[in-house]
């Protein structure tokens, strides 16, 4: 494969250092199509003005990470606007000290779009949505840029897209933030348009300040800031977007919240999400959560501890071994000694390229160290791919750099017996890193 140096030394220290990579997904994506299918009906629902809603479950470093950052990538192509987030103690969707607000934050943040993949895009989104309606303007009614009579008509057509946003929950603050936003834009005031995004944004404290900077009396709050997410989504579409994705992954931190009352109320959060979806309450929205089984199913702690929840989520009593992909939840499956093999091979090829040595792990050797790996006690339900990555690109190191070694060799040796054991106990261990691949 003829992969950027870039992109393929960006693969091989994501993977190496057990996290998703943000580039290069399409190089070493294997197994997983009948879910990424799924969740590709649930994009082209939204991209018609519906909405989705969906749990992806799976042990740590079982891909689900990965299959969020593949969708992510995708949607953007297709002209989504992305928003997504990890929570973690200081980051929930409920709490009495700001951590609702602290995810709503952290999602604007990571805004991005196929621009400006990398997040921070909110202030481009607004830019682009000013300029594309001077030019639809310009060409519907014939006005030059320096034309006296082109403001007017603009005018005209920002306020019918904000018009359309004030039946909403919040949705007239909304609209007068954005109209500030478009005479900040119009009369050159950057001060104004800073002081616009940082309300968009979640970070004014108080009403007051907001009051006396804006002249709005309101603040985007721990309560109320997935209602903002609802009217983005409403207002994206206007502007001339696909939809709005929200990505939350690490759904554990809540089943790790020690107050039981406290994760009712983030449960409960989570139900209003399901229902707004599910009831055609949103449009042009969905959301994707990311969770361990257990997380979902402990019946005190987790999701199903929420009696509303587990009777919408659970699963029915015709499933059994059947996958159901059409269900809110997508449990993901081990990946098959044969996909786990290919996706090897292509990290052997990616590896060889970026550091510029003829292949020298051979389909044998990578049929050995498969063979080698899965040959663990346990291995079929508890090894995840995370595991066999970072070993096998281990493996191709220490080969690169020691021309002498001889791939089954190495294998066959004491102390890959013992990295294997000191790996299980890792991973077996409370303080294991929750990062996700």
């Amino acid at each position: 494969m003829k992969i950027p140096k870039r992109i393929a030394q960006a693969l091989i220290n994501s993977l190496k250092g057990g996290v998703v990579p943000r580039v290069g997904l399409q190089y070493v994506a294997v197994g997983r199509k009948e879910e990424i299918d799924a969740l590709l009906r649930d994009v082209e629902i939204v991209a018609d003005g519906g909405a989705s809603f969906r749990f992806i479950v799976g042990q740590y470093g079982s891909g689900k990470s990965f299959l969020l950052q593949t969708i992510r990538n995708y949607v953007m192509a297709k002209n989504f606007v992305v928003v997504d987030a990890d929570l973690s103690p200081e980051r929930r969707l409920q709490g009495t000290r700001g951590q609702g607000l602290a995810t709503y934050k952290e999602l604007i943040r990571n805004m991005s779009t196929k621009t400006k993949p990398e997040g921070g895009a909110l202030s481009l989104i607004l830019d682009r949505w000013i300029s594309s309606v001077q030019q639809e303007v310009m060409v519907s009614s014939g006005l030059g840029a320096t034309d006296p009579g082109l403001a007017k008509l603009v005018e005209k057509r920002i306020s019918a897209v904000i018009y359309s946003l004030n039946e909403m929950v919040h949705g007239f603050d909304f609209a007068r933030l954005l109209t500030l936003y478009y005479e900040a834009h119009i009369n050159g005031d950057d001060a104004l348009k800073a002081k616009v995004l940082k309300w968009f944004r979640g970070e004014y404290p108080t009403k007051s300040e907001a009051r006396q900077e804006l002249g709005v009396n309101i603040v985007i709050t721990d309560d109320d800031w997935y209602e903002y997410l609802k009217l983005f989504a409403a207002f994206l579409k206007q502007a001339g977007y696909a939809g709005m994705l929200v990505l939350i992954d690490e759904l554990v931190n809540i089943y790790k919240i020690p107050n039981a009352i406290t994760r009712q109320y983030n449960y409960e959060k989570i139900l209003t999400m399901y229902n707004d979806t599910m009831q055609g309450k949103a449009q042009h929205f969905g959301i994707i959560l990311c969770g361990t089984p257990q997380c979902m199913e402990d019946p005190r702690r987790g999701v199903y501890s929420y009696e509303a929840l587990r009777s919408r989520l659970a699963d029915g009593h015709f499933t059994g071994e059947h996958k159901d992909l059409l269900s809110p939840v997508i449990r993901l499956q081990p990946l098959t000694h044969e996909e786990m093999l290919i996706l090897i091979e292509k990290l052997a090829d990616i590896h060889a390229g970026l550091y510029e040595y003829p292949q020298i792990v051979t389909e044998p050797d990578m049929v050995d160290f498969i063979q080698i790996e899965f040959g663990r006690i346990g291995a079929d339900t508890h090894i995840t791919p995370r595991e066999v990555i970072r070993d096998f690109i281990q493996v191709l190191d220490i080969v690169y750099q020691n021309p002498g070694v001889k791939v089954r060799e190495l294998l066959g040796s004491d102390r890959f017996t013992f990295a294997q054991n000191a790996v299980e106990e890792e991973e077996t261990s409370p303080n294991f890193a929750e990062f996700e691949l």
